[in-house]
């Protein structure tokens, strides 16, 4: 796994910079696991656009994923390591031993023909699911269920995991990628290691072109725009003005969003980290 830098023979190649896939064994996706997946726009159902610099992107087909890791007891087979056009980590396809086939994220490591299981208390090995309530100290899980049996909605993109720190009764206590740490139930499901692709972080897309490709349009910043457009907007010459607003004129840059009255706030233990100036 790494990054493969071009040769800058036109200009939207001279800072671009891909991933070579060496970790990618299979080009085409299982067609049973896919299916098609249509594009908003940014618009919602009564067709008014809810969200900006959204629109275009190529053509895709949804993979589905596993995260719920709930055939507990049959073992499966890693036939592929594949690339995902939805996310930004690798998918890998099990063929599980009644002949059932399913995709899940790819940890880091993992490697065709290794043999991986999921219950609620089977050996803490790479691509193993168990509940964390059974885990060592220490280690190191993603793909992790907040409710049980709902699946996992923490730790899925490239090069992301959290570590078990400590265990308090029904609750273990996690370290999550933000520096964040909290409780969750140990009957929650997790997966063993760390999400693959982990240079994905390191990518420069190199030209505007590529954004397009990812269905991303072009952002107008708030300041370049006129009053009647944005809070920040206005003013002569580059006179911004003001504190930095979204266009509902709510405060950025750190104003904190989060619900005061949140249920799941006795949970956290610790806020993540800020970030260095």
């Amino acid at each position: 796994m790494g990054i493969r830098k071009l040769k800058p023979i036109t200009p939207g190649q001279r800072n671009r910079s891909v991933s070579d896939f060496d970790t990618v064994t299979k080009s085409t996706p299982e067609k049973s696991l896919t299916k098609s997946l249509s594009k908003s726009g940014g618009r919602n159902s009564f067709g008014r656009r809810v969200v900006r610099n959204r629109g275009g992107g190529h053509k895709r087909r949804y993979r589905e994923i596993d995260f719920k890791r709930d055939k507990f007891g049959v073992p499966a087979t890693v036939h592929a390591i594949e690339y995902d056009p939805n996310r930004s980590a690798r998918i890998a396809l099990l063929f599980y031993a009644d002949g059932e086939k399913r995709y899940i994220i790819a940890p880091a490591k993992l490697e065709v023909g290794q043999t991986i299981v999921s219950g609620e208390s089977v050996d803490p090995e790479l691509g193993n699911a168990m509940q964390m309530q059974n885990m060592p100290m220490g280690t190191t899980v993603h793909n992790i269920e907040l409710r049980p049996g709902k699946g996992g909605v923490m730790a899925r993109s490239a090069g992301s995991f959290a570590q078990i720190t400590a265990k308090e009764g029904k609750y273990v206590v996690l370290r999550l990628p933000s520096g964040e740490t909290r409780m969750v139930l140990g009957t929650c499901m997790a997966t063993i290691g760390t999400v693959g692709n982990s240079e994905h972080q390191n990518i420069v897309l190199g030209k505007a072109g590529r954004n397009r490709w990812l269905g991303r349009r072009p952002r107008t910043r708030g300041v370049a725009m006129n009053p009647v457009d944005h809070p920040m907007g206005g003013g002569e010459g580059r006179a911004s003005g003001g504190h930095p607003r979204n266009r509902n004129g709510l405060p950025a840059k750190g104003y904190k969003t989060r619900n005061k009255n949140k249920s799941s706030s006795r949970l956290i233990i610790s806020r993540k980290k800020k970030r260095k100036k």
